[in-house]
């Protein structure tokens, strides 16, 4: 019999193999000063591209004083114990009742982190009977959410309506068998790619697949729709959307998450979410400065114009430099390039110690092999100066990743792990 150990000593992970050269500095990297359009990474100052703080929220002194008055007031251990049990406050209410209001849902619950709400979202709508559709390209929250489903689940082409309607003709001949359901889960916009999804199409098919659709709308909610609602109003359907969820740590920039539909929905999730029933309940420090936050969000729309000024200058500017941003609906900006990791470590480290610009990067496996994306996520705090800067740094890395320069300076690494 084998030691279970054995494996994870002998075989790291596709990316775990590259930690003695990537550890402290392209993974696990520690940005230092106040969260900004420019901060201190490894003692120089850096344009960062990589802080999910869209509508520059994170240091604005009312969020400040916000927070640091909860903390005083409250600690950091208030209230003790599961919502259920012993964590349940007025100010949770509130929280839920303002946000639901704001995304336009009957009703809301609040969760104490996104990821794992997801996961236990996904497995308290389901049971084994029914059948999950999902969109290929969907979050890590979503997929171990899946996972936890003990009946069958189908992936639809990223974004693919003719893919979707076929796995939809494939749930609804099972759940004609089984008496079940089907739930489809789709992004309201993509983390990586940035485009939204088609959520007016999937919506469409509803009434002849009678699903349910379920949308994680981290990257929307705050950034997308004429008051900030996100995707579902953006594309006019948020009343179709059956469940909402975001998350705090994005346009709010604090953690916690929620989740919106009808009371009736919401009331079941409240006694059936295992992640919330058996997990302390968000602490008040974040819950106030979340009432702060979505205050914000409602009162200032000059932080989401001023968010799709940069946005926009961002990615016109690089696509007139003739870029690769994809497809991109929303402020998430990637920039596609080919190459190998060794290659991406060397332009990558170039971008950050020549030009002072942080972004991250993304390689295989979360993308093909031979491809490297930058991604890049503007914020109302950035400048058109920092755009101007970065877009001439990107044009100046290209050149040298097409003239063979950083595979010359990548080869040493390359020979050392065998790529």
């Amino acid at each position: 019999m084998r030691d279970i150990f054995e494996r994870i000593i002998e075989n790291k992970g596709p990316l775990g193999k590259w930690a003695s050269q990537a550890e402290g500095y392209f993974v696990f990297p520690k940005l230092e000063g106040p969260i900004s359009n420019r901060m201190k990474f490894q003692g120089k100052e850096v344009i960062t591209w990589s802080i999910n703080d869209y509508l520059g929220l994170s240091n604005l002194p009312e969020i400040k004083k916000v927070d640091a008055e909860a903390a005083a007031e409250y600690g950091a251990a208030y209230p003790m114990g599961a919502r259920m049990m012993s964590g349940h406050t007025d100010f949770h209410e509130q929280l839920q009742q303002e946000l639901a209001a704001f995304v336009s849902k009957e009703s809301a619950y609040l969760l104490n982190f996104g990821y794992q709400g997801m996961v236990s979202a996904i497995d308290a709508l389901v049971a084994k009977d029914d059948i999950i559709v999902y969109d290929v390209d969907a979050h890590a929250c979503i997929i171990d959410g899946v996972r936890l489903h003990m009946g069958k689940r189908f992936t639809f082409k990223h974004n693919d309506m003719e893919s979707l309607e076929k796995n939809l003709e494939r749930a609804k001949r099972m759940a004609e068998q089984t008496g079940g359901g089907i739930l489809v889960i789709s992004e309201g916009v993509f983390g990586m790619r940035g485009e939204q999804g088609r959520l007016k199409e999937i919506i469409a098919l509803k009434k002849k697949y009678n699903f349910r659709l379920f949308v994680d709308d981290a990257h929307g909610f705050g950034t997308l729709g004429k008051t900030g609602a996100g995707t579902g109003q953006e594309q006019g359907v948020q009343d179709d959307i059956d469940v909402y969820f975001a998350t705090f740590a994005k346009s709010m920039a604090g953690i916690g998450a929620f989740l919106a539909a009808d009371k009736e929905i919401i009331d079941y999730l409240k006694y059936n979410l295992r992640s919330q029933m058996f997990a302390k309940s968000l602490p008040m420090i974040y819950v106030k400065g979340a009432l702060k936050r979505l205050d914000m969000l409602r009162t200032m729309p000059q932080l989401k114009a001023k968010l799709w000024e940069n946005v926009n200058a961002l990615q016109n500017g690089l696509k007139k430099r003739g870029f690769d941003i994809g497809s991109t609906t929303s402020c998430v900006t990637p920039v596609y390039l080919s190459g190998s990791i060794p290659e991406a470590m060397a332009l990558v480290k170039d971008l950050r110690e020549n030009y002072g610009i942080f972004c991250s990067i993304v390689v295989y496996p979360v993308i093909p092999k031979g491809m490297i994306l930058l991604r890049l996520i503007p914020t109302a705090t950035h400048t058109m100066a920092d755009i101007e800067e970065t877009l001439e740094a990107f044009s100046a890395i290209r050149e040298r990743l097409e003239n063979g320069t950083y595979k010359r300076l990548s080869a040493a690494v390359a020979a050392a792990m065998g790529e």
